[in-house]
């Protein structure tokens, strides 16, 4: 029996890496789109990685980029993929506002020319298409919770990429007759996440904290409200989508929403740290007040709870203008009932679970950091 072919782009990704794990394990080749770089870049797939001199490989990796639609044409018709994820894209928000341009021809353009390609290569009945879609479609919201048939109402140059990403999907679907979707997900976190994320940046700032590494992190609107799930649960429902007999388009979400200073709060409680906000706008800022002691020792480790200690009373959050964007999207809550009746998909993490088990991750990430530089050695991060 041949094994499903599926194609991956952006699969140094977060949902990359875990897509193509989950995939792997269902019996499929992956072939995975990663961009050049000087840098290896594929620390989220090292463990899936096998030498290009084994035979019979199920993870195969190819240069290309959403930019350069020859390279795409080529790499699919040498693959000729069962499914496509289009992973891929500039997808931070923030970052969009400076490079408007580039966002647009990746994230909007990139999706038009999979699409055409695989027209072009006569695929259209082969090849099922997945575009990941996005919350932020729905921006200044019109309705909540959002769910597929909320209007849309785009606020950063990446929402507005991927709205015409959205459409372009659905216009090739009914003008071709294409199996291809969209899936509109919520946010979601995991311990792979990109270290310039919030929810990254929290826990990566926390874990800090705890060992003696930081003093104090600085964030934007606190009060943003967001619907936060775990990226393993979120690439079951990727799958789950190009398994049905229909294209359709599905939102992906808890109906949770939780605000980021809600988010901070829970996260320095998962290790034992008790913290209070103060003050409003531009001025507020968190104290930390109080330690469980015995939770922070299980958690952090019994070496950092004195110099935690003396710290009581001194301020650990703090709120910097620059981490403003111009246009704010202040609520984003999902309805995914769809995806529920249709896929049968529920939510295994709770948000408290996802904060653990990011909590966990990056305690270990940042001890080792520590300990190279009690060595003697510099971790260098290009991102602080």
């Amino acid at each position: 029996m041949n094994k499903k072919v599926a194609l991956i782009t952006g699969i140094t990704g977060q949902d990359g890496a875990y897509l193509a794990e989950y995939l792997i394990k269902k019996g499929y080749i992956v072939h995975g789109v990663k961009r050049r770089s000087s840098m290896f870049n594929t620390e989220r797939i090292d463990h899936l990685y096998q030498d290009p001199h084994v035979e019979n490989r199920n993870l195969i990796l190819h240069y290309g980029d959403l930019t350069d639609s020859l390279n795409l044409t080529r790499i699919i018709g040498e693959t000729q993929p069962d499914e496509i994820y289009n992973l891929a894209a500039m997808s931070h928000v923030k970052v969009s506002f400076d490079t408007p341009e580039y966002t647009a021809n990746a994230d909007g353009l990139g999706v038009l020319r999979i699409l055409e390609a695989v027209r072009l290569l006569r695929l259209s009945q082969k090849t099922r298409i997945y575009q990941a879609s996005t919350s932020e479609l729905y921006g200044l919201v019109q309705e909540t919770p959002q769910k597929e048939t909320t209007p849309f109402y785009p606020r950063s140059p990446y929402a507005v990429a991927k709205l015409y990403g959205y459409w372009i999907t659905v216009n090739y679907r009914e003008a071709y007759g294409m199996h291809a979707s969209n899936g509109i997900l919520f946010n979601h976190e995991s311990p792979l996440r990109g270290e310039t994320f919030v929810t990254r940046k929290v826990t990566r700032a926390i874990s800090r904290i705890a060992l003696g590494m930081q003093k104090k992190m600085y964030m934007g609107n606190l009060s943003a409200k967001r619907d936060w799930g775990h990226a393993k649960d979120y690439v079951r429902a990727m799958y789950a989508i190009l398994q049905q007999d229909e294209p359709s388009d599905y939102v992906i979400a808890t109906g949770v929403t939780t605000t980021i200073r809600d988010f901070i709060r829970m996260s320095f409680e998962a290790i034992g740290v008790g913290i209070t906000f103060r003050g409003e706008g531009i001025d507020e800022t968190a104290v930390l007040t109080s330690i469980d002691e015995q939770l922070f020792a299980e958690k952090a480790g019994e070496d950092y709870l004195e110099a935690l200690r003396k710290r009581i009373g001194e301020d650990v959050v703090g709120v910097d203008p620059n981490y403003f964007r111009p246009t704010e999207v202040e609520l984003l809550i999902g309805d995914a009932t769809k995806a529920r009746t249709r896929l049968g998909w529920e939510p295994e993490y709770s948000l408290s679970a996802l904060i653990e088990d990011m909590l966990h991750n990056d305690l270990k990430l940042m001890k080792k950091d520590s300990y190279l530089k009690k060595g003697g050695y510099t971790i260098l991060n290009y991102f602080e």
